[in-house]
């Protein structure tokens, strides 16, 4: 359930061009529990930012805790095993994330694009083709 969630989150914002979070994805967000929205706020930045990279990456979908569970604390985020899509790829993703306390705004954002994910890895860490 929590995999759809980000998945539907990420189409509002990605049907549109890159720029600040879109009037619609910010409703869907403020309709969330507080923890689940920082997670997606994030999410959604990491997207973004991935999308702006120099790689040319094309992120579709992301998945925090694909390889280990994010680690929150207050208006902070680690997702270390993170995993997002480009071109039909799975690619290994770290980020940190700090938001307003609303957990509306993103203040502070860093992170590490690594290696393809092997495809016989796929299934169990939750990543789809």
């Amino acid at each position: 359930m929590r995999t759809i969630g980000v998945m539907l989150l990420l189409s509002v914002t990605l049907a549109t061009p890159v720029r600040a979070m879109d009037t619609g994805t910010a409703r869907e967000l403020e309709r969330l529990d507080p923890q689940t929205r920082l997670e997606q706020r994030c999410d959604v930045e990491a997207m973004e930012r991935i999308h702006k990279d120099p790689a040319k990456l094309v992120p579709d979908e992301l998945v925090a805790y694909a390889f280990e569970e994010p680690k929150i604390k207050g208006d902070k985020i680690r997702s270390a095993g993170a995993a997002f899509r480009s071109k039909g790829e799975w690619y290994h993703l770290s980020y940190s994330c700090s938001t307003s306390p609303d957990h509306m705004t993103v203040l502070a954002f860093e992170y590490a694009i690594g290696d393809i994910v092997p495809h016989s890895e796929w299934a169990h860490h939750y990543l789809v083709p």
